[in-house]
């Protein structure tokens, strides 16, 4: 059975329409470990925009092109693709991927750093402006009802603990659609950035990672970029830090440990996001390839991607598919994410794999979701 869009689901959003109806009209999102059962850790969030052009902001010679922050990652051969029993039927077949080096962000972007770009532009982002309802409307059942106006507004898709063990299946146990939660206003409207300059900016849209890039001299990395960072040069490895599971043995992660998402023990100390650096980095010196924030890569998703580039010869520096395919919703042209965040648990979504994919529409917007920059040599 698909999964309702987040946005749909949340909250009172749309709940004039019929159960059905709302589950027929977006798909599923992740998939829970070693079941069929289609669960949600990022999400499918019905597009709010129509596709516009990107942001332009003026590039500051100050700001641009600077290494500072970076780490150089050599180039290399290996096989791109899933190991382990959690693997998902997009992250196959394995296949060889060869890469030119490049920079890459050792941290993922700040609330510090995206506060300097955004001071600089004015750049406003897109959890906080007004959804268009004509976008919105294309991925619905026909002659669904327009919303009331009041939630219609600026907002963003905020966590939410349960009280108690909910049914995995149905991600409005744990999602808000809160009207004024943004990069400013983690939490919503009430809540704020103050004191966590080094926490990852969340509520970021592909767009808003795109802005920023920009503005830096950089751009976002490509999947096979990032598998190949995350693997942190070790071969065929589950993890960016080996094969021990993620809960085993010293704390590597911020993920949710315990039973999601009414109980986190706080083992790794952080009930969402922590402090950039907060854990130990992977064998290139990178931060936080695990767990934290989902990151934004620069690809379009396609689930049948790597059965098309597959080949005894291998591909070289690959840049995604040219066209979008999600067939639980195939008329919403989503990227790649990737890494995992903070409420990722082997239970339901085990997205701190270096192999594991996921996907959403370009402006979708949530607070656990941000990026990194890489840069050419």
């Amino acid at each position: 059975m698909k999964m309702p869009s987040l946005l749909i689901m949340s909250v009172s959003f749309f709940s004039t329409l019929p159960f059905q109806e709302t589950v027929a009209a977006t798909g599923r999102c992740d998939t829970l470990a070693n079941s069929p059962s289609p669960v949600c850790c990022v999400s499918a969030v019905s597009a709010r925009f129509a596709m516009a052009a990107e942001s332009e902001p003026a590039l500051l010679p100050a700001a641009s092109g600077s290494r500072k922050g970076m780490v150089w990652i050599e180039g290399g051969e290996f096989d791109m693709g899933g190991d382990g029993g959690q693997a998902a039927a997009d992250e196959y077949p394995k296949h060889k991927v060869r890469l030119h080096g490049f920079w890459m962000d050792e941290t993922e972007v700040s609330n510090a750093m995206f506060a300097a770009f955004v001071k600089a532009t004015g750049y406003i982002t897109t959890a906080e402006q007004k959804p268009d309802w004509e976008e919105l409307k294309k991925q619905l059942p026909p002659a669904t009802a327009k919303p009331d106006e009041s939630l219609l507004r600026p907002a963003s898709l905020v966590f939410r603990g349960s009280a108690g063990p909910v049914d995995l299946r149905d991600v409005a146990q744990w999602w808000e659609w809160k009207n004024g939660a943004d990069w400013r206003h983690p939490e919503g409207p009430e809540s704020s950035i103050e004191g966590k300059d080094q926490h990852p900016v969340v509520h970021i849209s592909w767009y808003d990672a795109q802005a920023y890039c920009k503005w830096v001299g950089k751009r976002l990395p490509t999947e096979a970029e990032w598998e190949w960072a995350a693997r942190g040069g070790l071969k065929n490895n589950v993890y960016p830090w080996g094969n021990e599971p993620v809960d085993e043995g010293a704390v590597k992660a911020n993920s949710w440990q315990g039973q999601f998402p009414h109980q986190n023990t706080l083992r790794d100390r952080f009930y969402q996001t922590a402090p950039v650096k907060s854990f130990a980095a992977n064998g290139y010196g990178l931060f936080d390839m695990a767990g934290n924030v989902w990151e934004w890569c620069a690809d379009l998703y396609h689930r049948d991607y790597y059965e098309a580039v597959s080949s005894a010869e291998g591909i070289e520096n690959p840049q995604g598919p040219t066209k979008s395919y999600d067939p639980d919703e195939p008329y919403a042209q989503k990227r790649v994410m990737r890494g995992g965040s903070f409420l990722c648990n082997d239970s339901y979504c085990s997205g701190y794999r270096n192999a594991r994919r996921m996907k959403s529409s370009e402006d979708s917007a949530m607070q656990h979701v941000g990026f990194r920059c890489v840069m050419d040599k």
